[in-house]
């Protein structure tokens, strides 16, 4: 104010004008203009961006801030194909698994879980699973996505914009507990499982979630040298299908079996549409496995190289054990094969190399199939739609398989804090890293499913009536059928 004074009075004298003495104030105390970036910056710049590389601090303002393009570009496809997976990949698989009388209480399902999964995600869920925090949870910084925008957050992915991050990660947590209702279909309660889908978001989803893939999460071995548990998991080996495949198993048990089986036939109502569901859940898998790298980059490209190679192979690994065994090769067996090479693939795409993706391919054929004929009719457990054998199985295998054949070759990130546990042998240290994140893991999902189980159990209930489960769920809980001509159950 002084000086404001002192200028207006020097200006008078001078015979200036008040306001050309005030222009001429701020103009003496404004800042220094910013430095002009120099052309080797704005180069570095690039080639950062061009290799997903650490962004230049010198570079200019607008371009510091802002995503990269093509990156971008990468994962909003990438997010839109892992959506592709459950809406309607996942849908039509399982709706071609059941009886027709129930094919839209899975379309319902998929579809419920989609909406009630989004709402969490957004009030709390994403903050929860990837701000910043403790290692085994994060915080409410984010709830209803607050400060989440366009611009990158540098924790996550340099290029890619936070706002489409967040949505990536969406669709993660959409289909993972999708996935629990191929064990549990055709008898469980709608308002049942939206009830139990809601509790385990909370206790098993989004704190594994963040433990593996959060910023300082504790099983995150490749970015946060401070992990309890120096484990790997590149695309949801432990998050998505160990979490689901494990907890659908104790709830398929917890529920009981269905009205007959055992003692009556329940074929697949619709193999086409089976077919067409593995279809396209191969090629939405693409963006669950490429776009987990964050970027269109090598590591993505290695990691569409690996996803393909491992899913062929498993695809006909399946159903040529079955033509050993059985006598014919089928297009279940074709179809459960894809979705076996897939999972297992799942959480070493991003880390191995082709010859380990053969492997791989060759374990997803064989194992996941074993379990889904032996060890189930062994046991005798009603896994409608094979859900344990494939999921919780080949998750297991995938996470273990990924501790025995990560290379640092197809993924330098492994040296950043992984240098003491990947040797590039076959028994290297990162193999008991990976069994104690599957212990951590596999004791998360059944302890929280019990304990979800018995809360939906003691307050909706859990399984239908027995009249609803003889005429159908399509009718008596939604109001309508899948088809209405003529036909056999």
């Amino acid at each position: 104010m002084k000086n404001t004074i002192l200028y207006m009075s020097l200006s008078l004298a001078l015979n200036l004008s008040p306001l050309a003495a005030l222009a001429q104030n701020a103009a003496t105390n404004a800042a220094p203009a910013a430095p002009t970036p120099k052309l080797e910056d704005r180069v570095t710049d690039l080639e950062a961006y061009v290799t997903n590389g650490a962004r230049q601090t010198n570079a200019p303002t607008a371009l510091a801030s802002s995503p990269g393009p093509g990156h971008n570009a990468w994962m909003m496809a990438s997010a839109a194909l892992v959506l592709f997976m459950t809406l309607p990949g996942l849908a039509l698989f399982y709706g071609g698994l059941v009886r027709r009388k129930n094919v839209l209480s899975v379309l319902a399902q998929c579809l419920g879980i989609a909406g009630l999964v989004t709402i969490l995600w957004v009030v709390c869920g994403y903050s929860i699973a990837f701000h910043s925090g403790k290692p085994f949870w994060g915080s409410l910084e984010w709830k209803f996505l607050n400060g989440v925008d366009s611009t990158p957050n540098t924790d996550y992915g340099g290029w890619v914009s936070h706002n489409v991050f967040s949505m990536y990660q969406l669709m993660f947590a959409i289909i993972t507990p999708a996935l629990i209702i191929g064990a549990i279909a055709e008898r469980m309660k709608y308002s049942a499982i939206l009830l139990f889908v809601t509790l385990w978001m909370f206790i098993v989803y989004f704190p594994l979630a963040h433990m593996v893939w959060g910023v300082d999460g504790f099983m995150n071995g490749v970015f946060n040298k401070d992990a309890g548990i120096h484990a790997i998991d590149f695309a949801g080996g432990t998050v998505v299908h160990m979490s689901s495949g494990w907890s659908a198993l104790i709830l398929c048990l917890l529920l009981g079996k269905r009205l007959g089986f055992g003692r009556e036939p329940m074929p697949p109502h619709s193999m086409v549409l089976c077919m067409v569901g593995t279809g396209m859940l191969w090629v939405g898998w693409y963006g669950f496995n490429a776009g987990s790298a964050v970027a269109a980059d090598v590591v993505a490209a290695n990691a569409f190289m690996t996803t393909t190679i491992a899913t062929a192979v498993a695809s006909f690994v399946w159903p040529m054990a079955e033509w050993i065994t059985r006598g014919k090769p089928s297009v279940l067996g074709f179809c459960s094969g894809a979705v076996a090479g897939l999972v297992v693939i799942t959480p070493a795409c991003g880390f191995v190399t082709a010859k380990g993706a053969m492997v791989i391919g060759v374990a997803a054929g064989i194992v996941p199939w074993f379990f889904c004929l032996k060890v189930k009719s062994w046991f005798g457990y009603d896994d409608a739609l094979d859900t344990f054998g494939v999921h919780a199985v080949g998750g297991t295998l995938g996470a273990f398989m990924t501790g025995m054949l990560a290379r640092t070759s197809a993924n330098s990130n492994l040296t950043n804090f992984l240098g003491n546990y990947v040797t590039n042998r076959k028994f290297q240290p990162l193999v008991f890293e990976q069994i104690k994140a599957i212990g951590l893991t596999l004791c998360l999902a059944v302890v929280g499913t019990v304990l979800i189980a018995y809360i939906v159990k003691a307050t909706v209930g859990l399984k239908v009536a027995p009249e609803v489960e003889n005429s159908g769920l399509d009718l008596a809980e939604h109001g309508e059928e899948g088809y209405h001509s003529e036909g056999a159950l």
